[in-house]
């Protein structure tokens, strides 16, 4: 358990401050002082390489009133164009990609994904790759919910 909160904290990337908030299945909650925010974090099932680690993330940035802001880091770079969609059991999200990352195109479809992570079983993210192959990457959502929500309270007014 203390391994795979520090695998997730050290995906997230540098920092000075960061407060790990909870473990909850196969996600992690961690509140970061400077820049303010909280998140909920997973790896997908297939984990990257040790220079390349896809996640999944729940954003809260209390400063700039974001609340529940998805972001992906794919298990590949991508080309700009590229069409990349998640998926909760059926139903699908149009993402935003950027090279190696994707982002729901609006707060809405933020809220819609968080909303669907909550009751969902399974995540998975596809696209093409650079190299014209089908990048899919999956995760599990048990503990998703409460990491959502103990990141959403790491953040909360007065903390």
């Amino acid at each position: 358990m203390k391994r795979l909160a520090l695998a997730l904290a050290l995906l997230a990337g540098p920092a000075a401050a960061r407060d790990a908030l909870g473990v909850y299945q196969g996600w992690g909650a961690f509140r970061d002082a400077a820049p303010r925010r909280c998140f909920a974090i997973a790896e997908p099932i297939r984990k990257g390489s040790a220079s390349w680690r896809p996640f999944a993330s729940v954003a809260h940035w209390p400063l700039q009133r974001i609340r529940g802001q998805i972001h992906v880091r794919l298990s590949r770079a991508v080309p700009a164009g590229t069409i990349v969609t998640l998926g909760i059991d059926g139903r699908r999200f149009p993402m935003v990609a950027g090279s190696a990352d994707a982002w729901a195109p609006d707060p809405r479809t933020d809220a819609a994904i968080v909303a669907a992570m909550r009751s969902g079983q399974r995540m998975s993210i596809s696209a093409i790759s650079g190299n014209g192959s089908r990048l899919v990457d999956t995760y599990m959502l048990k503990g998703a919910a409460t990491a959502i929500d103990a990141a959403a309270l790491g953040c909360a007014r007065g903390r």
